[in-house]
Order: structure tokens, then sequence, then C-alpha cells
């Protein structure tokens, strides 16, 4: 028999194994569950067809904790108007996932599902909406409460943010330190970027990282190494740019 045949003959010969295998009871890989993202919330969309899947909904505090609890989207007239006219509602990821990935000892899983997070970055999230129930934004900013990742790593969200959003067409002003402020193990960044997008909409995006008067590395009384005296922090918000009144 030529060699080609034998080759034939053999993958043949693998692939009714393999069948075999599945059939006694070896189960395909199954895709991974998927849950509702900030990314699936799109502008211009009404409170009423939003998807669900969220958690702890509230009024918003500027990117903050949240304050008064809601039964979803459709109670942002419960909420303060910010000075741009918007009602923000915190909210969170749905955690359903993250125990059934703990009931099934999944550690991948686990560290996927874990937590309200954006590229793997504790954050408070927000969405925008005005007084017709139109979402008209959203807001990420860097959770300091949240210890599963070093807090002094927050200011690197900026990276995946503008890499999500492209890298190019962004006007950014470096700020000078204000007295004080200082550089962390040589690393001083207070920037603040805008993006303008099609649509239309507008991305704005502040990133620092530095230290503020009277935070040490090293404290000056004792000389000891100090803890989490530093500012490590992205905000970033994405929103529809209204037209001008006639």
């Amino acid at each position: 028999m030529r060699t080609g045949g034998v080759i034939v003959l053999l993958l043949t010969s693998l692939a009714s194994m393999s069948a075999a295998t599945v059939g006694l009871g070896q189960t395909p890989a199954q895709p991974r569950p998927s849950r509702a993202e900030v990314w699936d919330l799109k502008l211009g969309t009404p409170a009423a067809r939003l998807p669900g899947g969220f958690g702890e909904y509230a009024c918003g505090t500027n990117g903050g904790p949240p304050s008064l609890p809601l039964t979803g989207w459709n109670e942002f007239g419960r909420c303060r108007p910010e000075p741009s006219g918007l009602r923000e509602i915190y909210f969170r990821y749905d955690d359903e996932l993250e125990y059934w990935a703990k009931a099934n000892d999944l550690p991948e899983e686990i560290e996927r599902y874990s937590g309200t997070k954006v590229y793997d970055f504790p954050v408070v999230l927000s969405a925008l909406f005005d007084d017709r129930g139109i979402l008209a934004g959203f807001r990420i900013v860097s959770d300091p409460r949240d210890t599963s990742r070093p807090r002094e790593e927050a200011y690197a969200l900026r990276n995946f943010l503008s890499a999500r959003f492209g890298r190019d067409g962004w006007s950014c002003t470096d700020l000078s330190g204000a007295e004080g402020e200082e550089p962390v193990d040589g690393t001083f960044i207070k920037q603040d970027c805008r993006k303008a997008f099609d649509g239309p909409a507008l991305a704005v995006m502040q990133t620092r990282y530095f230290r503020r008067k009277g935070e040490h590395q090293f404290d000056p009384y004792s000389n000891k190494e100090t803890e989490g005296q530093f500012e490590s922090m992205v905000r970033f918000e994405l929103s529809l740019v209204r037209p001008a009144a006639n």
C-alpha cells in the first residue's frame, strides 16, 4: 500500500476512536457561560429596553459608593440630577456565576466571574440617564475598596480603555503637580484626556498616580514603610453629546 493510503487509513482510525470515546460518555468541552457587562449598555437606549442581569441597583454618588437602593433602571427618576442634569444609577455585576464556579471548583472561572471588574480591575460602575429615561452615558471608576488587585496598579486601567476605544485621536493634557504632590517610585501621572466619536459621543478619562501632600513611602517619624499613601485612579466616562439648545 502507498504511503498516502496508510496516512488516510490512520487518520480515519483516529477519528473513529475519538467518536467512540465520546460515545462512551466523555462529553465535549462546553462553552463558557457569559454574564451581562457594562459594554452591553448601548447609549441612546430607553431604560425599559436596557438588559437586566445586573444587581444592587442604587442611586449613585458621582462614581462613589451606592446610596438609595433601587429595583432597576426604571427608577432613575428617584435619583437626584447631577449638575449636568443626568441621573446616576450605580450597579454591580450579577454574582450568580461566581457562586456557580465556586460550587464546581473551577479556579479560572472563579477569577473570571468574581466581583465587578473591567479588564480584571475592580471598578465602580454607573449608568447616566436623562429626564426622558434615555441612557445618555456610563461611568467607570477604579474601586479602592476592592483589595483583590493591588491598588497601586489601578492607574494601568487607562491602557486597556484607550485600546478599546482606539489609541489614536485622544487629546491629553499632562497636569503639573500641586504643592506637595510627588512621584511614586519615580512615576508621576496626572493626566486628563478626551476623545470625540461620531454619534456624537464624548469619552473623558482622568488618570492619577502620585503621592499627595503629606503622604510618604516611609513614615517620617518611625522610618517604617507605609501602606496605601498614594493616589492611583482612573475615571472614565462615555456620554452622548446633546445638541445645543436654540
